[in-house]
């Protein structure tokens, strides 16, 4: 069916003396009053909507009302859904330079499981105190991470200083 504005007239709203009318299976029935076209749409079981109110005379549908706006109802969160499947977001990952090897490795799963599922991840390395003296240690972290990622992604970005944090970002593999 056609798109509709969000404001039609149906039935007794519509004001027109004379409209074109269209049956519910598409056939046009020509330009009838408009007392007539709705007594042919209370006979079929269904309402009468004007689908374009600018044309001479308007244009009215016969449909169910109802079944229709519950169709577009639909439509409209499935173009949500659809529009948020193209869109690549960013997942942030913050680790320490002392991480544990375990914490280490769950981080990593994180970090796969996003690139798998098409998402870029952002390493973010925070140095705290004394630590920042030190930034081979979190730069070793860093190079661990993409050993274990090389498979299922590349980097982006490679590690840089921002501050007191190290920053990285990886991508999926195209």
């Amino acid at each position: 069916m056609k798109n509709i504005a969000k404001e039609q007239r149906i039935n007794e709203k519509i004001n027109s003396k004379e409209v074109r009318v269209i049956n519910s299976q598409g056939v046009q029935l020509g330009v009838l009053p408009t007392s007539e076209a709705l007594r042919m749409a209370r006979d079929e079981g269904c309402d009468l909507v004007e689908v374009s109110p600018n044309a001479m005379p308007p244009v009215c549908r016969i449909m169910d009302y109802g079944k229709f706006k519950y169709q577009q109802q639909k439509k409209s969160i499935e173009a949500k859904k659809k529009h948020g499947l193209g869109m690549m977001h960013i997942k942030e990952v913050k680790l320490r330079p002392r991480t544990d090897e375990h914490d280490l490795l769950i981080k990593i799963n994180h970090i796969k499981r996003f690139l798998t599922h098409g998402d870029k991840a952002k390493i973010n390395l925070m140095f705290r105190g004394r630590e920042i003296s030190n930034p081979a240690m979190g730069k070793g972290l860093l190079d661990k991470i993409i050993a274990e990622i090389q498979d299922i992604g590349v980097v982006e970005n490679p590690p840089r200083m921002e501050g007191r944090n190290m920053i990285m970002l990886l991508a999926p593999k195209t």
